[in-house]
């Protein structure tokens, strides 16, 4: 049987005093799976990560990560459930700017003993596997990350989210700034580690040419009864 890394059943949300902005009957991704979700500008994809994190608390329905409702977690647990459980590589790629890339990918693993006790090697061991497999030429380890080029951090970002072989990768439009050639080939070597790890991964953008690279697609706009409205 099959294990569920996400189940979503009659979930509600909205922010004070506003109207619901999610309402979603049902959700279901199987551990392992790659997917794709898409969706304009207003069909709900932030407000869906923020509650797959445990950043946001649905208003009713369930919603379990990992078989664990976040919405009856107190918020340090589900900090702790998120450092744990999840790695996400934001749009912006939230690198800190002055540290190197190795230290970038290291901090990851700063507030999560289960990441670091996964860990074949050292963390500094593990850092150059990964940066090594998404193609990071090895003389840009010890740079500053800002120095880098978008793509670079990019994969930097990546490195980061996939230390420790977290269960779920979130990735919240992550290859908006590159040219399709770069986006396919990224979004490739993101399967190969996903897969070497058996993480499970949710794929957030609203860019239509990535859809066939992924074996299942979703579309929030049709998902969503609010913005389907």
């Amino acid at each position: 049987m099959t294990t569920a890394v996400v189940e979503i059943k009659d979930l509600a949300f909205a922010w004070p005093g506003q109207d619901a902005v999610l309402e979603l009957p049902s959700l279901r991704i199987e551990q392992g799976e790659l997917v794709f979700i898409k969706g304009p500008s207003g069909s709900g994809k932030s407000t869906l990560l923020g509650l797959l994190a445990g950043i946001q608390i649905a208003n009713q329905g369930r919603l379990e990560v990992l078989g664990q409702p976040l919405a009856q977690l107190s918020g340090r647990v589900r900090d702790r459930f998120r450092a744990d459980h999840l790695g996400y590589i934001f749009q912006q790629f939230n690198l800190l700017p002055f540290l190197s890339v190795l230290d970038n990918v290291t901090t990851a693993l700063t507030f999560s003993p289960q990441k670091r006790a996964r860990l074949q090697g050292s963390p500094e061991q593990e850092a150059r596997r990964l940066l090594g497999e998404l193609q990071l030429p090895g003389d840009a380890l010890t740079r500053p990350v800002h120095a880098l080029s978008i793509g670079q951090q990019q994969r930097v970002a990546a490195a980061r989210a996939l230390i420790g072989s977290p269960q779920l990768v979130i990735a919240d439009e992550p290859t908006s700034a590159l040219d399709t050639d770069n986006r396919a080939a990224f979004i490739r070597l993101l399967f190969e580690e996903c897969d070497k790890q058996g993480s499970t991964l949710i794929f957030v953008s609203h860019d239509p040419h990535l859809e066939p690279l992924f074996p299942r697609v979703e579309d929030l706009h049709q998902l969503n009864r609010r913005a389907s409205c």
